[in-house]
């Protein structure tokens, strides 16, 4: 595979209870692109995951939330799973480093309640996204253009569904994160 993301720093913001897969098959994506990415988290030590309907696996947290810095990264992957996003909406540092992002208009990819997290970050108005369905209502009330798509690309804002929408998600946030400009270099 091309490495066309070659030296591309991405964060990955996580708490416990993440849908697995959308973490681990979007940071194996951008891995094999050349991207460098970084799992943040607030919590310390390891982060785990969840697996459908029930607990999977413990990942390594590479920087703990509060000593994250979005000026250090040059794009955003939010992985779904219910908890995860709930958790992080509720923490006012994740919605401000989240917010950083949106403020610095760099590429930020959500997949399934990810975006849940945007809504808190202020960055879903007037934006056409998707998401899981039980979260369109929350969207839409929030200013959004929900629609029942595999995957949206609105401007540098990536968004998907659910995992069986992995593969579509994956090509449309490499490609979208192929556009952002690398942390030190001149716009």
């Amino acid at each position: 595979m091309e490495r066309k993301l070659k030296d591309l720093r991405v964060a990955i913001l996580v708490a416990d209870g993440f849908e697995q897969v959308e973490m681990t098959e979007p940071k194996k994506a951008l891995d094999q692109a050349g991207a460098k990415t970084t799992i943040i988290s607030p919590a310390k030590g390891k982060v785990k995951g969840w697996n459908h309907k029930e607990w999977g696996n413990e990942f390594t947290v590479d920087k703990e939330l509060n000593q994250a810095k979005a000026d250090d990264y040059d794009a955003l992957l939010l992985p779904g799973g219910v908890m995860n996003p709930d958790t992080l909406r509720m923490d006012p540092a994740a919605v401000n480093f989240v917010k950083a992002f949106v403020e610095a208009e760099k590429p930020i990819a959500a997949i399934c309640h990810g975006p849940w997290t945007l809504i808190n970050a202020e960055a879903v108005e007037g934006r056409t996204l998707t998401s899981w369905p039980s979260i369109k209502t929350d969207l839409i009330n929030a200013g959004a253009n929900w629609v029942d798509k595999q995957v949206v690309k609105d401007e540098l804002l990536v968004t998907s569904r659910k995992p069986d929408d992995i593969p579509a998600f994956n090509t449309a946030m490499l490609e979208v994160f192929s556009q952002a400009q690398k942390v030190g270099q001149k716009h």
